[in-house]
């Protein structure tokens, strides 16, 4: 299973702006820092938004912040509004036509094991992902890097 660039993006862009709680964050400072195009951001800043894991403020100094704490923000929860499906076969997704139908167990296994995948993001919050205590480690930014 992978996960699709747009829920690999969210789960960067959260943890982006859960390290900075005390100002807002800007989708140009978040491109940046993960080497990640801004119309990409914007869309995926966007459905966070609707979905109530970020708050935004558009407009000069404008920018967005956690609608919520971090610890209230689960991992599983995300990925769920965020994939656009679990299909893992051919035969999980509609109008899958798989010649061993009704006589294959693999369908029922990769059920089970997408569930405990979920599951296991389950036990875990964006908090989970931050640094602790006042020690935030400075991330250097992944262009600065390459040079």
């Amino acid at each position: 299973m992978r996960l699709t660039a747009h829920s690999d993006y969210a789960l960067r862009l959260l943890m982006h702006v859960g390290r900075h709680p005390d100002r807002l964050c800007t989708i140009g400072e978040v491109a940046r820092a993960y080497g990640i195009s801004e119309a990409h951001l914007m869309k995926v800043t966007h459905r966070l938004g609707q979905l109530g894991h970020l708050q935004t403020l558009r407009g000069k100094g404008g920018g967005m912040r956690l609608a919520r704490p971090p610890e209230e923000i689960g991992l599983g929860q995300v990925v769920r509004e965020l994939e656009p499906d679990f299909h893992l076969v051919e035969c999980h997704g509609p109008g899958g036509a798989c010649a061993l139908t009704g006589h294959c167990g693999l369908a029922g296994i990769l059920d089970a094991a997408l569930q405990r995948f979920l599951q296991h993001l389950d036990h875990y919050t964006l908090a989970d992902l931050l640094p602790a205590g006042d020690a935030l480690p400075s991330f250097p930014l992944l262009r600065q890097a390459a040079s």
